[in-house]
């Protein structure tokens, strides 16, 4: 395959999008022009973004790229593990069920619940006074 061919997967978390390119390398990872550890400053951010290079065996060999926008740290995070995923299967499908297996192809569903009127937060109430 040719080292200038990218292969694309999106990832989405929360408010979170990461749009991820892969392609063959030496292991470099950069998220926003900046590299992992610097943009995830803590360790569990960094695993669990990196999780499907990890599983897939994958790791060290791939350059990724990716673009993450909205949300915050923690859903960027999930959203790269969702995009990783999602382009390592653009680029060797057999290995769908190592994947699948680990649960790196699910999106994670839970969105934040609206505030309704009349409560604090989403269940929350305001607090009562007796007097």
């Amino acid at each position: 395959m040719p080292s200038s061919m990218y292969y694309w997967g999106t990832g989405r978390r929360k408010e979170s999008i990461a749009r991820v390119r892969i392609r063959p390398g030496e292991g470099r990872v950069l998220i926003n022009g900046r590299s992992v550890e610097e943009y995830f400053p803590r360790q569990v951010w960094q695993l669990h973004a990196l999780e499907p290079l990890r599983v897939s065996g994958m790791e060290g060999k791939l350059d990724v790229i990716v673009k993450a926008e909205g949300g915050g740290l923690s859903g960027q995070a999930g959203a790269v593990r969702l995009g990783i995923a999602r382009a390592l299967l653009a680029l060797d499908p057999e290995i769908r069920p190592v994947l699948k297996k680990a649960d790196l192809l699910a999106r994670d569903p839970r969105m934040v619940e609206r505030k309704k009127f009349g409560r604090r937060k989403a269940r929350a109430l305001y607090q009562y006074s007796k007097r």
